[in-house]
């Protein structure tokens, strides 16, 4: 059998408001930061509110205790995607900028009507807002070939 190599999908990248877009339009992602000087990666539930992607953390959450040390917050990068297991095509996104710690009592009571934490922990929620400073974002589509 003789296999056809020509490329059945081809790649588009996207402008930072269509990233965003998508981006907006799933619940669920991963938000990659540093963890005893590792990569570490989380699962995790978002808004887009403006420009910046709004997770909500525990105590625990080694992000949360990074994002209260003074400066100008902590570099992560946050990516979400859908992706067909069968076409392989889809969309992703990836965002990298500065993850910090939401306090304004009154954005708090905002967000918090807007987004249930992922995994509920009474009495230990936090809020982070991360501000992208790089928009990464691609489509995989169909070529007109494999229509």
């Amino acid at each position: 059998m003789i296999r056809d190599h020509s490329p059945t999908r081809r790649r588009i990248d996207l402008d930072r408001a269509e990233a965003l877009r998508l981006l907006g339009s799933v619940p669920l992602g991963r938000l990659v930061f540093t963890r005893q000087a590792l990569p570490t990666v989380r699962p995790v539930n978002h808004i887009v509110d403006g420009d910046d992607i709004v997770i909500r953390t525990h105590e625990g959450c080694a992000v949360t205790s990074r994002t209260r040390q003074p400066g100008g917050g902590v570099v992560v990068a946050y990516e979400a995607d859908v992706i067909d297991p069968l076409t392989r095509a889809g969309w992703s996104v990836v965002i990298t900028g500065y993850a910090r710690l939401v306090t304004d009592p009154g954005e708090l009571t905002r967000i918090r009507g807007l987004l249930d934490p992922l995994v509920p922990q009474q009495g230990t929620d936090h809020t982070v807002r991360i501000h992208p400073e790089m928009v990464m974002g691609v489509v995989i589509a169909a070529t007109d070939e494999a229509r």
